[in-house]
C-alpha cells in the first residue's frame, strides 16, 4: 500500500494544518491508547521512545507485537520504533522517508506522516464503495448519507465541512434524535461545528479532534485531519448501516417466500376445482343408456353441444392457466434458490394431464356413440312405419277371407255354380300366393325391429305373429276348401270360360296394382342426391312399364266386353257378378285410375326429396369453405408460433409484443370458429353425417383451436419465464441471443420428439443429449463424462430424455448468478443477533418491519441451547428451511 497522497517531503507543513494535524492525530490516537489505560500529550515526544507507538498498534490491530527493548538508550528507542514501523509494513503499507531516526529525533513532519500512514491503513483503507479507492470510497458514503440534506455539497475534506452542517447532517442521517437540522443556519458556522463536535464526543464516543476556530478561519482546512475524524463517523455508524442492510435482506428473502406460498395456495386450489369438475363430468359422458325416443336422443345431443360449446372451454382455460401458473412459481422458485414446489399428492400437473387425457378420452366416443343412437332410432322409426302400413294393407286384404273360406255354398250350389266356386277358389289360391312376399317382408321387418331393439318390439311381435298364426290358418282352410271342391268338382262339366279368364287375368293385374300402390306409397329414408337419384331412376322405370299395364288393362276389360256381347248375341241374361273372382270391371278401373293419381304425387314427393338433399349439399360446401380456410389458418398460426418463439432478431420484450398481437389476432378470429359451429349444427339438425368437400371434421378443428390457444398461452409463458430469468440473473440480451441461437442450431426435429396430429404440427423445441452435449462443446465447453452426466442431471431432473430451452437457458445462467444463499440469510441474522446464535422476539421486531417480523416469529422453533433468555427463537434452522436445506 502506499500513502493517500505524497507526504510533502521537501515543503514544511502550513502552520495552519500542523496545528489541525497534531489536534486531530493526537486525540485520534488517544480515543485507541486509553483502551490501553494511557495517552500522549505532545505527539512528537510522547512516540519518541517507541513504546507508545507499539502499544497504539496492538490496540488498533488486535495483535502482538515483539516484546520491546527496555533500555532507555537512544539505539533501544530506535529498535523499539523500528519494529513498529516494520510490523506497519508487513501490512503491505509502503513507507516513504519515513525512518526510526526521525522519530526518535522528535522530527514533527515525520512523525505526523507516521501517524497519517497509520490512520490511512487501519482506520480507512477498509472503506471502499464501489470498488473505489479508500479516500474515494469515504467521499462517496458522506455524499450519499448527505444528499438529502439542504446546503449541503460534499466534494471534498476541506472546505466542503467548513460551515459544519456536513458533520450535522452525518449525525442526523443516523440519530435524528440528537440534532434538530431544521434549525441550524448556514450562516452559524461556529454553532454548527461546535454543536456536531459536542453531540459526537457525548453521544457517538467520538472525540474531539477540531476546533471550530481553525477549521472557520482556515481558507483551506487540513483534508488529513478532515478524513480521520470523518472516518470515526463512518465506523461509528457502520455498525448501524450493516444491521440495517441485513434487515433489507430478509425482508426481502420473506416476501419472496409469502409470496412463492400465496401462488402455492392458488394452484392447489385452482387444481383442486379443476379435478373436481372433472370427476363430474366423466361419469356423465361414460354414461351410454340410450333414450327410446329421437326426441329424447337429440336432447341428449344438444346437452353434449352446450357442454362443447359453453362449459368445457372455460375449463381448457383453466387447465392451461394452472400450468403457466406451476412453471411461473418453479421458475420463481428457482431464481430464488428455493425448493422446487410439490403439489398435494394427486394435484400434480402430470396428474392433471392424465385426469384430462380420460376426460377427452371419455368425451371422444360419446358423441360418435350419440350420432350412431339418432340413426338407429331414425331407422327404428322408418322401419317401424313401413311395417305398420304392410300390416294394414296385409289385414285390409285378409279382413273377411276366412268367412269365405269356411262357407259350404258348394253343397247346395248348381254345375254352374260349382264350377264357379271352383274357379273362384283357384283364383283366391293365385291371389293368396300372390301375397305370400308381403307375409314374409312384415316378419323381416318384425325381425329386424327386435334385432335393433325397438323400443315397442312386443307390440311389433304380437302384431306379427297374429299375422303369420293368420295366415297360416288361411292357408289350412284354402287347402281344405278345395279339398271339398275336388270331391265334388266330377260333378260339374260346364265353366264359363270367360270368366275364368276374366278372373285369372284381373288377379294378378289387379295384384300388380296393389303392389303398384304400395311402391308408390312406401315411405324411404335417403341421406345424398345420389340416393334420391336412384329412386328417381327406379320409379321412372315404373313409369315406362305403364304402357304395357294399360294394354294388360284394355286385354282385360275386353273379356268382359266379349262376355256382355256374347250375352247380347245370344240373349243370355247375366246375373251381373263374376262367379269367379270378387274383382268387378269398375274395381280395375277404379285401382287403374287410383295408380295414374299416386304417380305424380310420388313424383312431387321425390322431387321435394331432391330439393332437400340439394339444400344438404349447399350446408356441407358453405361448411367445408369456411373449414377449408379455418384449418389452414390454424396451421399457419402455430407455425408462426414456432417462429416467433425461436426468432432471435429481436429483444424479448419485442417477441413478446409479437406474441401478444398474435394472440390478440386469435382471440379476433374466435367469431369465425362460432360461425363453423353454427353451420355444424345446422348440418347435424339437418342429420348430415358426412362430407367429401373437405377433410376438416368440427373436431378436427376443435381440436386445433384449442391447441392453438394452448401453444400462445404457454409461448408467452416461456417468453415472461426468459424475461424473468434474464432480470434475475443478470444476462445481457446479447447473451441470451447467443444462448437462443446455439439453442435453435441444434435443436433438430425428429419424428420420434414431433407432435404430429391429421390436420396440425408444431416445432419440436428441446435437443436430445448428443445435441446438448455438441452445443455445449461449441460454446467451449471441456466435458467428459462424469461432468456431463452431473449436468444432465441439472438440465434433465426427471429423465426424460430431452433438454428444453429453458432448463438451457437456467443451465448457462445458474453457476455464474449472484443470488441470495441460506448463508447469506444466516448471516444477516446474525448481524441482527449481535453475533448470538439466537435472536429474540424484540430485536426481530425492532429490526424488522412488523409484517416480516410476524412472518419470522411465527415460523422459528425455538432455540434448544443453553445460555439463551426464555422465547429465543432459533434463526439458524430457520434460514436453512426457506431453502430447503435441513443441515447447513
Amino acid at each position: 500500500m502506499t500513502q493517500e497522497d505524497d507526504w510533502d517531503r521537501d515543503l514544511l507543513l502550513d502552520p495552519a494544518w500542523e496545528k489541525q494535524q497534531r489536534k486531530t492525530f493526537t486525540a485520534w490516537c488517544n480515543s485507541h491508547l486509553r483502551k490501553a489505560g494511557t495517552q500522549i500529550e505532545n505527539i512528537e515526544e510522547d512516540f519518541r521512545n517507541g513504546l507508545k507507538l507499539m502499544l497504539l498498534l496492538e490496540v488498533i490491530s488486535g495483535e502482538r507485537l515483539p516484546k520491546p527493548d527496555k533500555g532507555k538508550m537512544r539505539f533501544h528507542k530506535i529498535a523499539n520504533v523500528n519494529k513498529a514501523l516494520d510490523f506497519i509494513c508487513s501490512k503491505g503499507v509502503k513507507l516513504v522517508s519515513i525512518g526510526a531516526e526521525e522519530i526518535v529525533d522528535g522530527n514533527v513532519k515525520m512523525t505526523l506522516g507516521m501517524i497519517w500512514t497509520i490512520i490511512l491503513r487501519f482506520a480507512i483503507q477498509d472503506i471502499s464503495v464501489e470498488e473505489t479507492s479508500a479516500k474515494e470510497g469515504l467521499l462517496l458514503w458522506c455524499q450519499r448519507k448527505t444528499a438529502p440534506y439542504r446546503n449541503v455539497n460534499v466534494q471534498n475534506f476541506h472546505i466542503s465541512w467548513k460551515d459544519g452542517l456536513a458533520l450535522c447532517a452525518l449525525i442526523h442521517r443516523h440519530r435524528p434524535d440528537l440534532i434538530d437540522y431544521s434549525k441550524l443556519r448556514k450562516d452559524d458556522p461556529m454553532g454548527n461545528l461546535n454543536t456536531a463536535f459536542e453531540v459526537a464526543e457525548k453521544y457517538l464516543d467520538i472525540p474531539k479532534m477540531l476546533d471550530a476556530e481553525d477549521i472557520v478561519n482556515t481558507p483551506k482546512p487540513d483534508e488529513k485531519a478532515i478524513m480521520t475524524y470523518v472516518s470515526c463517523f463512518y465506523h461509528a455508524f457502520a455498525g448501524a448501516e450493516q444491521a440495517e442492510t441485513a434487515a433489507n435482506r430478509i425482508c426481502k428473502v420473506l416476501a419472496v417466500n409469502q409470496e412463492n406460498e400465496k401462488l402455492m395456495e392458488e394452484y392447489e386450489k385452482l387444481a383442486s376445482e379443476l379435478l373436481e369438475w372433472i370427476r363430474r363430468t366423466i361419469p356423465w359422458l361414460e354414461n351410454r343408456v340410450a333414450e327410446q325416443t329421437m326426441r329424447a336422443m337429440q336432447q341428449k345431443l344438444e346437452d353434449f353441444r352446450d357442454y362443447r360449446r359453453v362449459h368445457k372451454p372455460p375449463k381448457v382455460q383453466e387447465k392451461c392457466q394452472l400450468e403457466i401458473n406451476f412453471n411461473t412459481l418453479q421458475t420463481k422458485l428457482r431464481l430464488s434458490n428455493r425448493p422446487a414446489f410439490m403439489p398435494s399428492e394427486g394435484k400434480m400437473v402430470s396428474d392433471i394431464a392424465n385426469a384430462w387425457k380420460g376426460l377427452e378420452q371419455v368425451e371422444k366416443g360419446y358423441e360418435e356413440w350419440l350420432l350412431t343412437e339418432i340413426r338407429r332410432l331414425e331407422r327404428l322409426d322408418h322401419l317401424a312405419e313401413k311395417f305398420k302400413q304392410k300390416c294394414s294393407l296385409h289385414e285390409s286384404w285378409t279382413s273377411g277371407k276366412v268367412e269365405l273360406l269356411s262357407m259350404k255354398d258348394y253343397e247346395s250350389a248348381s254345375l254352374m255354380e260349382i264350377r264357379a266356386l271352383m274357379r273362384k277358389h283357384e283364383a283366391f289360391e293365385s291371389d293368396l300366393a300372390a301375397h305370400q312376399d308381403r307375409v314374409e317382408q312384415i316378419a323381416a321387418i318384425a325381425q329386424e325391429l327386435n334385432e335393433l331393439d325397438y323400443h315397442d318390439a312386443v307390440t311389433i311381435n304380437a302384431r306379427c305373429q297374429g299375422i303369420c298364426d293368420q295366415w297360416d290358418n288361411l292357408g289350412t282352410l284354402t287347402q281344405k276348401r278345395r279339398d271339398s271342391l275336388e270331391r265334388v268338382e266330377k260333378l260339374w262339366e260346364t265353366i264359363d270360360q270367360l270368366y275364368l279368364e276374366f278372373a285369372k287375368r284381373a288377379a294378378p293385374f289387379n295384384n300388380w296394382m296393389d303392389g303398384a300402390t304400395e311402391d308408390l306409397q312406401d315411405m324411404f329414408i335417403v341421406h345424398s342426391i345420389e340416393e334420391i337419384q336412384s329412386l328417381i331412376t327406379a320409379h321412372d322405370q315404373f313409369k315406362a312399364t305403364l304402357p304395357e299395364a294399360d294394354k294388360e288393362r284394355i286385354a282385360t276389360m275386353g273379356i268382359q266386353n266379349e262376355i256382355v256381347k256374347i250375352a247380347q248375341t245370344y240373349g243370355i241374361k247375366l246375373s251381373g257378378i263374376n262367379p269367379y273372382t270378387v274383382l268387378s270391371p269398375q274395381d280395375i278401373t277404379n285401382k287403374w285410375d287410383s295408380v295414374k293419381h299416386l304417380v305424380p304425387l310420388r313424383d312431387q314427393m321425390l322431387q321435394e326429396e331432391v330439393a332437400r338433399q340439394q339444400s344438404n349439399e349447399r350446408l356441407r360446401r358453405q361448411f367445408a369453405a369456411q373449414a377449408n380456410i379455418i384449418g389452414p389458418w390454424i396451421q399457419t398460426k402455430m407455425e408462426e408460433i414456432s417462429h416467433v418463439s425461436v426468432d432471435i432478431a429481436g429483444s424479448l420484450e419485442e417477441q413478446m409484443s409479437n406474441l401478444k398481437q398474435y394472440e390478440q389476432n386469435i382471440i379476433n378470429y374466435k367469431c369465425n370458429i362460432d360461425k363453423l359451429e353454427g353451420d355444424h349444427q345446422l348440418s347435424q339438425e339437418s342429420l348430415i353425417f358426412d362430407n367429401k368437400h373437405t377433410n376438416y371434421t368440427m373436431e378436427h378443428v376443435r381440436v386445433g383451436w384449442e391447441q392453438l390457444l394452448t401453444t400462445i398461452a404457454r409461448t408467452i409463458n416461456e417468453v415472461e419465464n426468459q424475461i424473468l430469468t434474464r432480470d434475475a440473473k443478470g444476462i445481457s440480451q446479447e447473451q441470451l441471443n447467443e444462448f437462443r441461437a446455439s439453442f435453435n442450431h441444434f435443436d433438430r426435429v425428429r419424428p420420434s420428439l414431433r407432435w404430429v396430429s391429421v390436420t396440425f404440427n408444431k416445432r419440436n423445441g428441446m435437443m436430445d443429449p448428443d445435441d446438448f452435449r455438441a452445443c455445449l462443446i461449441s460454446m467451449g465447453y471441456d466435458l467428459g463424462e462424469v461432468e456431463f452426466a452431473r449436468i444432465m442431471t441439472l438440465v434433465d431432473s426427471n429423465n426424460t430424455g430431452v433438454v428444453t430451452f429453458q432448463a438451457f437457458i437456467d443451465f448457462m445462467t445458474r453457476e455464474t448468478a449472484e443470488t441470495d444463499t441460506a448463508d447469506q440469510v444466516m448471516a444477516s441474522f446474525k448481524i441482527l443477533a449481535s453475533d448470538k446464535t439466537y435472536i429474540t422476539v424484540e430485536e426481530l421486531r425492532r429490526e424488522l418491519p412488523p409484517e416480516q417480523a410476524d412472518y419470522c416469529i411465527s415460523r422459528m422453533t425455538s432455540y434448544i441451547g443453553s445460555g439463551a433468555p426464555p422465547g429465543a427463537l432459533d434463526y439458524i434452522s430457520f434460514s436453512s428451511a426457506l431453502y430447503g436445506e435441513s443441515d447447513l
